[in-house]
């Protein structure tokens, strides 16, 4: 019996299996509003069989986007745009998701296929935000080092964020703390130079992404879990690291979060990164073990057999697919063939089966 095809369960929600769909940015918003193409795109893998489907870095305010193209979910319009988007994930079998973010320093870029360079003032850039005056890299403008009253404007934008999500009808929330967006800059001390009591040691690094998830989880009911993607390792020394992921992971878990959805990198440009099959499944594993918490297998988990390995050996509770779903949106249905699960497929295209 696939372990990978098997439910699993967090607080009330049951997932029909452990493929889950990471968060992909999409860059094709209008004013941080989804549309047609984010529907095409999410709907088309919750057909496609997977357990969990996940809406892209969604900002909590118009200054935290990536880009002019990312996703937000700011006001009310926001919520209502996504609601017929949740709607029919959920009727397709695959739990609805969301991913609240805020970019930091990395925001205010052109999309990719422009380049994904910093916006000049002519280009409409605007502001960005950091724990410290710290650029990213080169060529990208000085961030204004974040007051007090900053930070918990930007706390209750994610509560806010998340009251808004769940009225659209999410029943996951995941708070993105990874791949160098503003609230890794401030767990890492080589973005983190802060002399109050938001810098420093462990904890008080900490203190603000764990502020922001007891703020969501007051928002969140009991019967909805919480999940936080987290990079394990800056990869680059005197950096955020896995003791640390695991130390943190051990206070979010005490804070009412469910699952550690687990990345890496991104917080400084030019890091070697060992890239490879499974790269960063050690980081699941470790965190499972050490901080007791549920955790989620991201980063080039392609094939089925691979991805069944890393759940039935307990390295992972689930896992992250990201391009493979990209390249296929009906990955999970084939997965289950190759590996015998028998996942049923849509009444519509079952013609099409064998």
């Amino acid at each position: 019996m696939s372990r990978l095809f098997s439910t699993f369960k967090l607080r009330e929600i049951v997932f029909r299996n452990r493929i889950f769909v990471s968060p992909m940015c999409q860059y094709s918003s209008r004013d941080g509003l989804p549309n047609d193409w984010h529907l095409a795109h999410l709907g088309s893998r919750a057909v496609g069989g997977a357990g969990l489907v996940m809406v892209e870095a969604t900002s909590v305010s118009p200054e935290g986007r990536i880009s002019p193209g990312d996703t937000g979910i700011w006001s009310g319009n926001h919520a209502e745009a996504f609601k017929p988007i949740a709607s029919f994930i959920k009727s397709q079998g695959a739990v609805p998701a969301i991913q609240l973010a805020h970019a930091g320093r990395k925001a205010s870029t052109a999309v990719p296929w422009r380049g994904g360079k910093p916006l000049s003032e002519r280009e409409r850039g605007w502001q960005t935000l950091a724990p410290s005056a710290v650029p990213f890299a080169d060529g990208y403008p000085v961030p204004r080092e974040m007051s007090g009253r900053e930070i918990e404007e930007i706390t209750t934008q994610f509560a806010e964020a998340a009251r808004r999500s769940l009225e659209a009808g999410f029943e996951v929330i995941e708070i993105h703390m990874a791949h160098g967006y503003l609230l890794h800059e401030f767990l890492s001390p080589l973005s983190n130079h802060r002399q109050d009591e938001y810098g420093g040691m462990l904890a008080a690094r900490a203190r603000f992404p764990l502020k922001v998830a007891e703020a969501v989880r007051r928002e969140t009911p009991a019967s909805l879990p919480i999940f936080v993607r987290i990079s394990a390792t800056d990869w680059a020394e005197g950096g955020w690291d896995l003791p640390q992921s695991i130390q943190f992971s051990r206070w979010l878990r005490e804070r009412g979060v469910d699952l550690i959805d687990c990345s890496s990198g991104g917080l400084v440009p030019g890091v070697r990164i060992p890239v490879g099959p499974g790269y960063q499944v050690q980081f699941a594993a470790a965190i499972r073990k050490e901080a007791e918490i549920a955790t989620g297998a991201v980063g080039m988990i392609t094939e089925p057999r691979q991805a069944e390995q890393i759940i039935s050996s307990g390295e992972a509770d689930v896992v992250f697919l990201a391009r493979a779903v990209l390249r296929d949106p009906y990955w999970a249905l084939h997965a289950a063939k190759e590996l015998g699960a028998g996942a049923p497929w849509p009444v519509q295209y079952e013609r099409a089966v064998n």
